[in-house]
């Protein structure tokens, strides 16, 4: 039984799915005449209270497309250290909109209203680049699947509006927040100026991320789209998994948030776990003593595969894919690491 438990966008269609998508009716989204992308979007924009939602095919575009719309070159946008946007996205902060970025040493890549605020650059001092933007990220995904406090969310909108500030939240995990949280699409539409969801991730959809606003930020962004190169025609048989990922696929993240906390407890009585992170959601973050590489090969042998980090680090992230019987046997092979002769050889 293979267990991959590198990312939950390793995940298939459901069968579920593939119907929808068979099923779609599709046309050509260029002209804005595919009925399902169309139906996606107004369904998304509808959820989050916001005037207009525009199909990416991946998140990296749907948040470079919002740094974009909110910029102009030589500006600079304020993001914590562990920032999607600055980390993994190609440098396209940079290639894109040729913006620089303000990076902050945040909380497991939270940051605070407090902290934005000190790293505003003065309006005036033409010396240093102008702050526009803020960006945060919700859950984290280099923070181990943290999950913001809404409260502060709204503290730092404070900030943004007093200083002119655009406000977009990177919420490709949004979905677990939500679920772990007990909180609304509404509220977040509320706060933020522009957000990006993924469908491909914890929704179990095969591509695709949406990007809402109102519509005069969003006037814009398919021509910033087009540019990106993400102009697409009848895109509506993947827009289909969307829309079924939406209407069946966001209640049960909470059983990968339990089966996450059910791995964290179990990896907290191994002798030689230094360290389990805090687990808001589905992402398990830890730390070992020993050979990080030979731990990966150990479990390997047994086809369970997940990252390294580095320096000790290790992820496991559970989804729609890592079913009851394979959390059973993965807990299982966990618990025998527990022996002697187990830990030596790490």
């Amino acid at each position: 039984m293979k267990i991959d438990l590198r990312s939950d966008t390793v995940t298939k269609p459901t069968p579920e799915m593939l119907e929808a998508m068979m099923t779609a009716k599709v046309g050509d989204d260029v002209y804005k005449e595919d009925p399902t992308v169309n139906a996606l979007e107004s369904k998304l924009a509808a959820m989050f209270g916001k005037d207009a939602a525009l199909f990416f095919p991946s998140g990296s575009m749907a948040n470079q497309a919002a740094i974009k719309l909110h910029t102009q070159p030589g500006e600079q946008l304020i993001a914590d250290q562990y920032a999607h946007v600055y980390n993994y996205e190609g440098g396209g902060v940079s290639f894109n909109s040729g913006v620089s970025c303000k990076l902050i040493e945040g909380n497991r890549g939270m940051i605070t209203a407090k902290q934005v605020e000190t790293s505003i650059n003065p309006p005036d001092f033409y010396h240093s680049p102008l702050t526009s933007l803020v960006c945060v990220e919700n859950t984290t995904n280099k923070g181990g699947g943290a999950c913001y406090d809404f409260e502060e969310i709204k503290r730092i909108r404070k900030v943004c509006d007093a200083h002119n500030l655009g406000y977009h939240l990177d919420g490709a995990r949004l979905w677990n927040a939500l679920v772990a949280k007990g909180e609304t699409a509404k509220q977040y539409g509320e706060v933020f100026d522009t957000i990006s969801v993924c469908l491909s991730k914890g929704l179990g959809a095969p591509i695709g991320s949406v990007l809402m606003g109102n519509k005069e930020i969003m006037q814009n962004a398919i021509r910033v789209r087009k540019i990106l190169g993400g102009g697409m025609r009848q895109v509506g048989y993947l827009a289909a998994a969307g829309v079924y990922a939406i209407e069946n696929h966001i209640d049960r993240l909470a059983e990968d948030h339990k089966r996450a906390q059910e791995i964290g407890d179990v990896l907290l009585t191994l002798p030689f776990v230094k360290k389990v992170e805090h687990i808001d959601t589905n992402i398990v973050i830890f730390t070992i003593e020993g050979d990080e590489e030979r731990f990966i090969s150990e479990m390997g042998a047994r086809d369970i595969h997940f990252y390294g980090m580095g320096q000790g680090k290790l992820r496991f992230v559970t989804h729609l894919d890592y079913t009851q019987k394979m959390h059973e046997y993965f807990l299982e092979v966990l618990m025998s690491f527990k022996t002697k002769k187990a830990v030596q050889r790490i």
